[in-house]
């Protein structure tokens, strides 16, 4: 599994003073999708900050709106984080944010940097915002929560730079955010089905060794994938007996952890056999718990004609002992079959549709109900309206179907007319083609060179034809649009 794009975090000016204090830069952290340090800005008229609630936020420049909104999303963030930890806030060090430029302005190649300063007053975590395209919920927040996580290293420790270098590790943020995320009912299980079923988990060595370049190099798709590894990874290890105490201290030293991951997790989880091979397989018994659907979880129109249809199939005993399923439409193989065979070649089907009937969406319920009732009539042999039955329900399933997909196609278009701005859905797929343009990765083989003529030719012909077609070409075939 190759890494690709996605979100980044560097280092900020120094901060000012008559004896500035020393600086120890604080490594990339991949959390925006912008790869210089906004410079830095006048803080606001008169010197006004914006201090949180707890006091470790104090936020600078801009508005005072927009300084009381950032405050409180950091606190936000720190809440997040001590639900997950099930701490009392007990915060040392103080985080200040500074503001600069003003939503439109031109971004810098990096739209969040952040530095620790020393001095002998005590330290302080320095982040520097640009608020060209605003402030980003999910972005901030993953900033916030690394800022958090350097603060607890320093915890305790005397005024001054720490000997070890200071270092955060990707996949412990993202995997924070997500058991968060989790645990607030706000993510999808459906990405971590899918997933689940279909591989494409990154491995743990490759989720311990992924720095901070590499981090931001992921594209949306391998981003969702670090994510959910990672933060089925932390709630793996918050779910083993005396998880949440030793997740604490890990929590506390990792950052200035100058070693290799697991045996860092050894020591903090001594009661688990944590291999490489062992702790994948806690991880992969979290993730399949996660997958598991709750019966609260309603289905979509699709997912439930695919789980009724499969529901729909009849047993037979077959002459070696074992059982052959069929579809519902061989119901009349049951009529030679005794009473009590019959009702043994419907019960699962029964018990499946039972299940269904719990999740499955709405309007299906009353067709589960007539299905029951027509396959209790089978059972006792009491067929003489099966076959009108069983078409009709199978007409209106076809019915229901086709409305839903008018529908989507309708909600299709109204979004597609109705857009007045973009959604940066594809910012990711276009930061990763500017950084590819601007640093190529020429290979000399026979091979690629080849495909390099063929593309200036390709590219040339494109281009040749373009000039060619008519000033004003003739209208396409108006898509017949749903109507509301």
């Amino acid at each position: 599994m190759k890494p690709s794009l996605l979100l980044g975090l560097a280092l900020a000016a120094a901060a000012t003073g008559a004896e500035p204090p020393q600086a120890l830069p604080v490594p990339e952290v991949a959390a925006l999708p912008v790869p210089v340090v906004p410079p830095p800005g006048p803080v606001a008229p008169g010197g006004e900050q914006a201090i949180s609630r707890s006091g470790q936020f104090r936020v600078s420049g801009a508005d005072g709106l927009l300084r009381g909104t950032v405050a409180m999303m950091a606190e936000d963030a720190k809440d997040d984080l001590l639900l997950l930890t099930g701490e009392k806030d007990g915060w040392k060090v103080p985080v200040s944010i500074f503001l600069h430029g003003k939503p439109g302005d031109p971004l810098p190649q990096r739209s969040v940097a952040m530095k620790l300063l020393f001095s002998e007053a005590g330290d302080d975590l320095r982040l520097d915002v640009h608020l060209g395209r605003g402030i980003e919920s999910e972005y901030f927040k993953h900033t916030i929560t690394t800022s958090l996580l350097y603060e607890r290293a320093l915890r305790g420790r005397p005024p001054g730079q720490p000997e070890t270098p200071l270092m955060v590790a990707p996949w412990l943020v993202e995997g924070l955010r997500e058991a968060t995320a989790w645990k607030l009912k706000s993510n999808d299980r459906r990405l971590y089905e899918a997933l689940f079923k279909n591989g494409g988990l990154f491995k743990l060595e490759e989720l311990f060794t992924l720095n901070e370049s590499q981090y931001e190099e992921l594209d949306g798709v391998m981003h969702a994938t670090f994510r959910v590894s990672s933060g089925a990874l932390v709630m793996a290890l918050l779910r083993q007996p005396q998880g949440r105490e030793g997740f604490l201290t890990f929590l506390s030293q990792s950052a200035a952890f100058d070693g290799e991951m697991p045996a860092l997790l050894r020591r903090h989880f001594p009661d688990l056999n944590l291999s490489e091979t062992s702790l994948a397989k806690w991880r992969d018994l979290q993730l399949a718990e996660l997958t598991t659907p709750t019966l609260t979880e309603i289905l979509t129109i699709p997912e439930s004609e695919t789980a009724l249809d499969d529901a729909l199939h009849l047993n037979f005993a077959t002459a070696e002992g074992g059982q052959q399923r069929k579809p519902i439409s061989d119901w009349q193989l049951l009529d030679a079959l005794k009473p009590v065979e019959r009702a043994d070649s419907v019960r699962l089907a029964q018990d499946e549709l039972v299940r269904l009937s719990y999740r499955c969406f709405p309007s299906y319920r009353p067709l589960i109900e007539k299905y029951l009732t027509t396959l209790a009539a089978i059972a006792r042999h009491k067929t003489q309206k099966t076959a009108v039955q069983l078409a009709e329900l199978l007409e209106t399933r076809r019915t229901l179907l086709a409305k839903a997909s008018r529908a989507r196609d309708y909600l299709d278009w109204f979004e597609i007319t109705r857009a007045r701005q973009t959604s940066g859905v594809f910012e990711d797929y276009l930061s990763l083609k500017q950084r590819l343009a601007a640093q190529p990765h020429n290979r000399e083989d026979n091979l690629s060179k080849y495909l390099d003529r063929m593309n200036k030719i390709f590219s040339r012909n494109n281009s040749d034809s373009a000039v060619s077609l008519p000033a004003n070409p003739p209208p396409e075939t108006p898509i017949d649009l749903p109507k509301p």
